[in-house]
Order: C-alpha cells, then structure tokens, then sequence
C-alpha cells in the first residue's frame, strides 16, 4: 500500500496529472462555451493525426512509436496536445539551436588529447572504432594517463569528494540531477560557502523536476545569496526545445580543472546511507585525476553557458597539472590505458548513451557485467542482451530486490523472462537498492555514469558516463561487481513463471507504457 502511495503521489505522477488536468479542463471550457464545437473537436482530431505522423517518421525506437501512436489513437481528443507538450522536439525553437550550436563547440576546443592517439595503433580494431564512434558523436576525446578511483558505495565517494573540495583553488563545478538538504549536501554546502568566500568560483546547476518537492523553488536565489552562481534547468514554468519532459540527469563535480567525480551518486542522504530509504543504497562512482578532466569541465560549462544565456571563455578554466602531485606506482600502465569522458543529449537523434551499452556487449568476447536500477530496454537491446548469451558470453545483470517504485520493479521483471530463456543470468541485489549504472566487459572494458537502461535515458535525458579501456580501476570495477553478486540472489526462470496472474497482468500493461516511463 505505501509503494502504491508513494507512486501515487510521485514527482513525475503529479506532474503528468496535472499537465493532462490542465489540458482536459482547457479543452472542455473550450468546447463547453463554443458554437462551433464540432469544428474544435476536428480540429483536435487533425492536430492527433498530425502527431502520429510525426511520431512515424521519427528516428526513434519502434516500442516508444507504438505506445504514443496507441495513446493518440486511444484519447484522439487531448492525444496529440499531449504528444506535443511533452514529446515533440521542436528542432525550429530557438533553444534548440543555440544548445546545439553549444554543444557544437566544444568539438573546436583544445582538448589536449594527443597523448591517446600514440598507442591506438596497438589497441584491437574492435576497441579503436569503439573509441572513434564515442569521439564522433559526443564530442569527446579520449586521454591516456590519466589516475581513476573507483567507489564501490556512495560513502567513499562522498568522503573522497570532501578532500578534494577543501584543496579547490581556482573553482568547483557541480552539475546534479538530484540536491537534498541533509547530512551530504549540508556539509558539501559549508565547504563551497567559505571557498566562494576565498574568492573560488563555485558554480552548481541542478534539475528543476529532479529537486520538486525536495528544495525550495527559490533555493538558487538562496546560494547567489551565498556567492555561489546557481542555475536551475529546465524549469517546469518554461519550455525547454524538447519539452518539460527532457531533464539533466547528468552528475558531476569538477575541481579547478584537473579532478573530477562522475556516477550515478545524487547530493542527497540515501546515496550515502546516512538513513535507510530502500534497505542498503548501493550506488558507484569514480573520481579522475588528470587532462581527461577537461571534457568534464567543457561539459559543465556547455549547460552553464546555455542557462546562464552568456558566452564562457572556456580557456579560462583549461586543463592544468596540480602543483605537487606524486608520481603514481602504475604510471606506465595509466600511459597504456584509454579514459574517455562522454555525454548524450536529446537535442539530436544519435542515442549515444545506448549505442556505447551495444557497442560494448556486441565486441564482447567472454563477459558482460552489468549493474542498473532499472531494466527497461527495446527490442534491439533486448536481442543484444540475448544474442551475447546464446553465443557463449557470461552475461550478468544485478538489479535491486527493494525497488524505489513499485512499479518500475515490476516493469524491470517483465523482462526476466526473456533474457534468462536465452541465457542471461540476472541477480537481485538483497541488502537493498541498487543504483549503479555500470558495464565491465572482458575484465578490460568498462563505462560508469548516469545512464540507466531504460528509454529516459536514452533518449529523454542529458546524460553522461566515461568509457575506459585497459585501466587499473577496471579491475576494481569487476571486484566490487563479483563482490555484490555474492550479496544478490539469482532469479531462476521457474520464478519468473510462477509470478501470481495478478503480476504478470500488471507487468504487462506496465510493459507496454515502457517507453513512457
């Protein structure tokens, strides 16, 4: 019953009630004082055709085409003022252009990304033109040398994360999806106040749907009051080019340039355990040392220069070695390795964030490891997924046994089925709830970030992670990933058949509005 309420009366629940109330109590007021409600209602019927002919000619998944052409289909009337209002991509609107036009830049910057290209010519075909496509399409180049830590829970991090603020002395860059008041984001709070106060430039972005009901609506204007520069994206007031329903769920923190923090880790009390939301919160991220630092500090600062409506002199904050640092024991290993920060956005139709998970499970050659809250995947990664196994690739999958939705949970379970049929061997992680995003591929392959698999991520959000190829911290990666399976439960198929009809009726329903979630 409380997964019920909770749901119920959920961020993304009261905002699509109230955006279908807004629109129904329009569309009746209309209709109701209107001579001419025959001609409205076919006006309303032409505006629904012409979103399903939008949605047939985009390039997007064949599942999120069939769930909004049947919601169209289904309410003809508010269908398409649905589809429009939250899922169209107005590639004319203004902001779309000059984000793209942002985000074209950063391709020109320097990025200093030589020192990768003196060992591609040993690296295998297989990992190069991996390599390429992420550089291609998200604007992203790959670095060698560069120091990774990875954090198996939240509590690492964030500890970890402190250190470093308090060394910060030219700026701290925060980019999150998520900032609650508490015990985390309080004590992250005291530190930026007294370096802002030193004369830092501190600067934090959060998601407005991302902090409703969990901030105050003018909390930004409180931490200008604190000299710290704040923005707040995507506005539910506003209108962003791709709609109330495109969020930045991206999570980084960069300092002075040459340190930088990215996971799947929030600002928030339950990624770090300081109380029990869903049992033990599980969640990873990895902290880099070094020039690869830099695509984190042009990616902050492509959002900064898009919300704050200026233009940042981006040399201004370039890649500098800290002053002291130590040599590291495995230094020739670092120069052999590839780091590889990288982004998506909804602002084109390259899903990047999907293309990588695929790319990575396609050129496996033994095994696939995989840590996500969520599971909620098309066809293609789907037969993906299940062509890797049927070939012989150890492919695992832990997701959480406590989920944050209920519904979510059960959604992620329709999909058991299937893949452990063709051999995919899923685990539910007992303690608690999972919230990695991660991949480990062949012990010497790996990405971790904000991407979840599912369709917000894919293509909704503006995500980003880092692609690594050889490094030491991969190592750590495929430790902490066995060490969670000893904690998890493998789910066997007779499980998945003898779910109660009740379930299995709501999994399938939940299934078909998948591409909605």
């Amino acid at each position: 019953m409380k997964r019920i309420t909770n749901f119920l009366f959920s961020k993304s629940t009261l905002l699509y009630l109230a955006l279908i109330l807004q629109a129904s109590l329009l569309l009746i007021t209309i209709i109701w004082f209107s001579n001419d409600a025959g001609y409205l209602y076919l006006a309303f019927q032409v505006l629904s055709a012409i979103a399903v002919f939008k949605i047939i000619i985009e390039n997007i998944s064949p599942e999120y085409k069939i769930s909004m052409i049947i919601i169209i289909l289904v309410f003809p009337i508010i269908g398409g003022a649905f589809y429009f209002l939250l899922f169209w991509k107005d590639k004319n609107n203004k902001d779309w252009k000059r984000f793209k036009r942002i985000e074209a830049n950063r391709q020109q910057m320097d990025i200093n990304g030589a020192s990768s290209l003196k060992i591609q010519g040993v690296m295998p075909n297989s990992i190069r033109k991996q390599l390429d496509y992420i550089f291609k399409y998200s604007y992203a180049q790959a670095y060698s040398g560069n120091e990774v830590s990875y954090f198996p829970m939240g509590e690492q991090k964030f500890a970890r994360m402190l250190i470093e603020l308090e060394k910060a002395e030219r700026f701290i860059f925060i980019e999150y999806f998520i900032i609650v008041e508490g015990t985390m984001w309080n004590t992250i709070l005291e530190i930026l106040v007294r370096k802002a106060a030193l004369g830092v430039d501190v600067r934090v972005t959060y998601d407005d749907l991302g902090v409703r009901g969990l901030l105050p609506e003018d909390y930004n204007k409180k931490l200008e009051k604190l000299h710290i520069a704040s923005h707040v994206f995507n506005p539910l007031t506003t209108k962003l080019a791709v709609g109330v329903n495109s969020r930045d769920h991206r999570k980084i923190c960069v300092i002075d340039g040459n340190v930088g923090f990215v996971g799947g880790i929030n600002l928030a009390d339950e990624y770090i355990n300081a109380y029990q939301k869903h049992g033990q919160w599980k969640d990873t991220a990895i902290c880099i040392e070094g020039s690869a630092v830099w695509s984190l500090t042009t990616l902050f600062l492509s959002t900064w220069e898009f919300l704050a409506g200026n233009t940042e002199d981006y040399s201004k904050f370039a890649y500098v070695e800290r002053e002291g640092k130590s040599a590291v024991k495995h230094q020739e290993k670092l120069e052999k390795s590839i780091v590889q920060p990288y982004s998506d956005s909804p602002l084109d139709e390259e899903r990047v964030g999907e293309t990588v998970y695929i790319n990575l499970i396609t050129h496996a050659e033994k095994s696939v490891h995989i840590c996500t809250p969520y599971l909620i995947v098309g066809y293609e990664m789907q037969q993906t997924l299940c062509n890797a196994a049927k070939m012989g690739i150890d492919v695992r999958i832990i997701t959480p046994f406590i989920g944050d939705k209920a519904y979510v949970q059960a959604t992620t379970r329709s999909f058991y089925k299937a893949l452990i049929t063709a051999g995919v061997k899923i685990f539910e992680y007992t303690p608690g709830f999972i919230h990695a995003k991660s991949f480990v591929v062949d012990g010497n392959l790996a990405t971790i970030g904000s991407i979840n698999l599912d369709f917000r991520s894919f293509n909704l959000n503006f995500e980003c992670g880092v692609w690594m190829y050889n490094h030491p911290a991969i190592a750590d990666m495929e430790a902490d990933f066995k060490a969670t399976e000893e904690l998890s439960q493998e789910v066997e198929l007779e499980v998945c058949l003898t779910y109660p009809i009740y379930y299995r009726i709501s999994m399938a329903v939940l299934r078909f509005f998948s591409p909605l979630m």
